[in-house]
C-alpha cells in the first residue's frame, strides 16, 4: 500500500488522471442503465424497420434532411419536438427509431420522447453518418 501512495505522490498527474476516468466510466455506467430508450445499430434499425410498424424520427435541421434522409421518415429539428408532441401522439405505442447526423441529437431526443411517455423509444447510434457508412439507402428530396 506504501507503494501505491509513493506513486500517487511522484506522479500525481497519472493518479489524478485515473481517478477522472474512473469517476466517468462510472457516471456513463450510470447514465446507460437509466435511460429508458435503447441505443441500435443502423442494422438492428433496418431489422426493426423490416419487421415491425416502426416510426423514423429525424432531429436533423431541414436542410440536412434534404440531402439524404431514410425512406419514410418524418422530420422534426430537435428544437422542435416539443411542441410537434401532439402530432406524434398516435405513434405512442409503435417502436420510434430516433436519428440525426451522429446520434448526438437524437439522445435528446429521445429522453423527450420517453418523458413524453413513449414506450418504444430507439436511438440509432452513429445517425444517418453511420447508415451512409453501412451503404444503406437513402433518399434526397427535391424541396428547394
Amino acid at each position: 500500500m506504501d507503494q501505491y501512495i509513493e506513486f500517487a505522490t511522484n506522479h500525481y498527474l497519472l493518479a489524478f488522471s485515473l481517478v477522472c476516468v474512473i469517476f466517468l466510466l462510472i457516471q456513463d455506467l450510470f447514465a446507460n442503465s437509466f435511460n429508458k430508450y435503447e441505443s441500435i445499430s443502423p442494422l438492428i434499425a433496418v431489422t426493426k424497420m423490416n419487421s415491425d410498424d416502426v416510426v423514423v424520427i429525424d432531429v436533423r435541421e431541414t436542410n440536412e434532411f434534404i440531402k439524404s434522409h431514410i425512406e419514410n421518415a418524418i422530420n422534426i429539428p430537435l428544437s422542435k419536438v416539443e411542441e410537434q408532441l401532439g402530432s406524434l401522439e398516435k405513434h405512442k405505442n409503435h417502436p420510434v427509431i430516433v436519428t440525426c447526423q451522429t446520434g448526438a441529437r437524437s439522445v435528446a431526443a429521445c429522453k423527450t420522447l420517453t418523458k413524453a411517455g413513449f414506450e418504444n423509444v430507439f436511438n440509432m447510434t452513429g445517425g444517418m453518418q453511420s447508415w451512409e457508412d453501412n451503404k444503406l439507402p437513402i433518399k434526397v428530396s427535391n424541396k428547394n
